[in-house]
């Protein structure tokens, strides 16, 4: 396709994307997550994970279902043969996409590619001599997978690849050489869109006799067939097993594909397992045998009933992506032209000092601009982020702001441990290493030893445009590019505070049950502080009735909207809720004595765990369907109230997170302080000193948040100049915000970054570092909806190392003394005065 023809095809997909493509619009995930973004449109850069359904397609499915009876196949009803000819078919149709003949193939309908991936083990592992597996570094998990069924196994790189393919054997010991080997790879990676040659099937067969090993193929095309054309019109030189999932390549339905050449169809014939539908006769009870049938090979292995609808769906998704896209190598030649366009525009983005903002993993798309090999690379662009002084950006902070600014992206270790290891120089004593300091898939350890974990993928489909590849472009630029680079400066002294008089606390507020809205302590109360914060602070939660799991606002907004109330005087704890869209209020209560008959008792062996900020805890869930119904009712999510009350120990009790800051270590004289990305606002990095074991509730990282109003006042200035609207002081969902009396107070922003500690009232209090911040700050705690504000301005005026921060972190430091009634029960009131360092 020329590159005028390339246009004229992209122009294509714009025009169709508003009518096939409604979701991208942003109305409709804003209705769906109560958001209120900018952006018109959201940008969908995830194909290789699934690509996403035209509109026609369920439409085009929808009138089929309601004209037509589909009844079990395995009838002679009519609807039954009804189904039964459909699917067959329709079978015919995917053998025809891939110019697969039907006399030498056979399609096996499966979940996903993983079952069809675990359909051929299931045979090989039944060879009475079991067997030997070879696989790509380049392979999925699930094909990773399969070495635990296999008597001997070996991972191979290109290298190794291409010596076996000379005539030398990787398992020269293999001790049975007729027993079979098995080798996996894929067609293209998923992790950085590399290709691999589909003669390797062909080269493996013809060298199997010099080899001694009757060896079989297992092609992975998942990733491959997406966005390009499989051509299986040779059987000869094919893979005897190729697996795929259909969702990658049409959006829907989800279903996989087993596609098998017959000439390995033997294989199965040691398969023990059958399931209805694959035997012509089963006898029971005094003798154990049955017949498989044996009329065509995938009767034999598509146990039990199949999923006839979604096979139906399928015919209308071959239809609907031939009338969108013309053919698949039309596709091909448009993601191919849009992934070079991304790679290139990525690879040129500098910072001022010349210094790449993206560190590349993925090979350019187009072959002609490949030295190395002539395959050209699949329509995915993996790479990871830089700043100006070549500190890795957090792909977790990446996230963030990708999420607020409605891109879908991947990130992490893409189910390709290999792929992963190779790109990111990690040897294998390192990632057990990064295992053991508590590394786990989905977690924030995303920088260990000095290295990424993982990588950002960016993929493309078939309806992505140069609209898409440039919007994300611009956004690395915005948001990662530093232009200007000043100097490192030397701080010579430690800061000096007498300069910040008048500080008071403005506002106490605490948060009863864990991402719901606050309680604000009314002024002229006094309130008490513990050893884990504030009492009654997030000593409450709701948990999903399924996982244990405690539910946050960044999943569910609407929590804002639930309104916990401490009344003493009827020692309830009130909960308020009301709905903003038609001002219904509803309201219930719960003890706040933490009597034993209002929880579960733990009578099971193992009864459910809860998990908090992916930590196992101990809470004591209510009983009462009352409660817990109302809770479920106005989220609309199945779940339970639950108490974490101080005092515990073991999963009962959990420990702050937070990090003191360098600056804040005791006898500091000189600091080295890093500018902060954008400059005028310098942020303290996070220190990896470790704080005191401070007991905690349910907080996130420590007893007690605090921010400062003067902060505030900066942050919102900044939001104001880019046009954008003030932030709440309760976004941030701080307990304690601390004022100035003192005119002029601008000049004390972000002064809390050099606090070490205060004394509010009487008591004091040590700082445990900045707090760092997600994009559940953007959640209007009054109305529930969600803006790009203030995460983004905190993104450009307080971004530190890629991570952003807002707050400090505190604990209570009892008194040396118990003579008094202060030092017996602290407590602190709105209007107390505030020292900072006090001598």
């Amino acid at each position: 396709m020329t590159d005028a023809g390339t246009t004229a095809y992209n122009s294509r997909v714009e025009s169709l994307r508003q009518d096939e493509f409604p979701v991208l619009r942003g109305k409709f995930y804003r209705e769906f997550l109560h958001k209120c973004f900018a952006s018109e449109y959201q940008v969908y850069l995830d194909h290789a994970g699934t690509t996403l359904y035209a509109k026609s397609l369920i439409d085009k499915f929808s009138a089929d279902m309601t004209s037509n009876l589909f009844g079990n196949p395995h009838s002679a009803s009519l609807s039954s043969q009804t189904s039964t000819s459909r699917i067959e078919d329709i079978r015919l149709r995917v053998l025809q996409f891939f110019n697969a003949d039907p006399s030498e193939f056979d399609l096996v309908f499966v979940a996903n590619a993983t079952a069809g991936i675990k359909l051929v083990v299931e045979a090989f592992r039944s060879n009475p001599l079991g067997f030997d597996y070879l696989y790509h570094q380049a392979c999925h998990t699930s094909l990773v997978g399969v070495r635990e069924e296999a008597t001997k196994s070996l991972c191979l790189d290109d290298s190794t690849v291409r010596q076996w393919l000379g005539g030398t054997n990787p398992i020269p010991e293999s001790g049975r050489y007729d027993r079979p080997a098995l080798f996996a790879y894929p067609a293209q990676s998923n992790m950085d869109g590399s290709r691999f040659p589909l003669d390797w099937s062909d080269k493996l067969r013809k060298g199997a006799s010099t080899l001694g090993h009757p060896v079989f193929t297992l092609l992975d095309a998942a990733a491959f067939v997406a966005t390009s054309p499989l051509d299986l019109g040779n059987s000869e030189t094919a893979p005897d097993f190729t697996v795929l999932s259909f969702y990658k390549i049409f959006g829907f339905p989800d279903l996989g594909g087993l596609i098998v050449r017959r000439q390995a169809a033997p294989v199965f014939q040691s398969r023990k397992y059958f399931g209805g539908g694959t035997v012509d006769m089963v006898v029971c009870l005094r003798e154990q045998w049955h017949a498989p049938k044996t009329q065509a090979l995938h009767e034999s292995l598509e146990d039990g009933t199949l999923p006839v609808h979604s096979i139906i769906a399928l015919d209308s998704a071959l239809d609907v992506h031939s009338q969108l896209f013309k053919s698949i190598r039309d596709v091909s030649f448009h993601t191919s032209f849009l992934t070079q366009r991304l790679h290139d525009g990525l690879v040129a983005l500098r910072h001022g000092n010349g210094q790449p903002v993206c560190v590349m993993y993925s090979q350019p798309s187009l072959a002609s601009k490949r030295l190395d090999s002539s395959l050209g690379n699949g329509p995915v662009v993996t790479f990871n982020l830089q700043n100006h002084l070549g500190s890795w950006i957090s792909l977790v902070e990446f996230e963030k702001l990708a999420v607020l600014k409605q891109f879908h992206v991947r990130t992490g270790g893409l189910c390709n441990p290999g792929g992963i290891a190779r790109s990111l120089g990690l040897e294998p004593w390192e990632m057990k290493r990064n295992f053991s300091s508590g590394f786990r898939c989905g977690n924030e350890n995303d920088i260990m030893g000095g290295k990424p974990t993982g990588v950002i993928r960016v993929s493309l489909g078939a309806m992505s445009t140069m609209s898409d590849v440039d919007k994300f472009i611009a956004f690395v630029a915005e948001f990662y590019r530093t232009e200007s680079v000043h100097e490192p400066a030397l701080r010579t002294t430690t800061p000096i505070h007498q300069d910040l008089p008048g500080l008071y606390v403005e506002s106490i507020t605490v948060y009863p049950i864990k991402s719901c809205g606050g309680f604000r302590i009314p002024t002229g109360t006094t309130w008490e502080v513990r050893t884990e914060g504030l009492a009654w602070d997030r000593e409450w939660c709701l948990v999903h009735r399924g996982t244990g799991q405690a539910l946050s606002q960044k999943r569910h907004p609407r929590m804002a909207l639930i309104r916990p109330a401490i009344d003493f005087t009827s020692g309830q704890l009130r909960v308020l809720y009301r709905d903003p869209s038609d001002q219904d209020l509803a309201e219930i209560s719960v003890p706040l004595s933490a009597n034993p008959s209002l929880f579960q008792a733990n009578t099971t062996s193992k009864p459910m765990a809860s998990r908090v900020c992916g930590e196992e805890i101990s809470a004591q869930i209510y009983t009462s369907s009352e409660v817990n119904d109302f809770f479920s009712s106005v989220l609309g999510v199945p779940c339970a109230l639950a108490r974490f009350p101080p005092g515990g120990l073991g999963k009962n009790m959990r420990h702050a997170k937070a990090h003191l800051q360098k600056h804040q270590k005791v006898n500091r004289k000189i600091q080295y302080k890093i500018p902060c990305q954008f400059p005028g606002m310098d942020t303290p990095p996070e220190s990896d000193s470790e704080s005191e074991r401070q007991r905690i509730l349910l907080s996130n990282e420590s007893p007690i948040l605090a921010i400062n109003s003067s902060s505030l006042e900066a942050l919102n200035r900044h939001i104001s100049e880019q046009g954008g609207k003030a932030v709440s002081a309760e976004v941030f969902r701080a307990n304690i915000v601390i004022g100035s009396l003192t005119s002029g107070s601008q000049s004390f922003a972000y002064s809390e970054d050099d606090w070490s500690s205060l004394r509010i009232g009487q008591q004091d209090f040590k700082m445990l570092g900045s707090c760092r911040r997600c994009h559940m700050v953007c959640i209007d705690q009054e109305t529930a909806e969600k803006s790009e504000e203030p995460f983004i301005a905190l993104t450009k005026t307080r971004r530190f190392d890629g991570k952003v921060f807002f707050g400090t972190h505190m604990c209570h430091i009892p008194s040396s003394s118990r003579d008094t009634k202060e030092a017996q029960f602290p407590t602190v009131t709105v209007g107390d005065s505030v020292l900072v360092d006090p001598t």
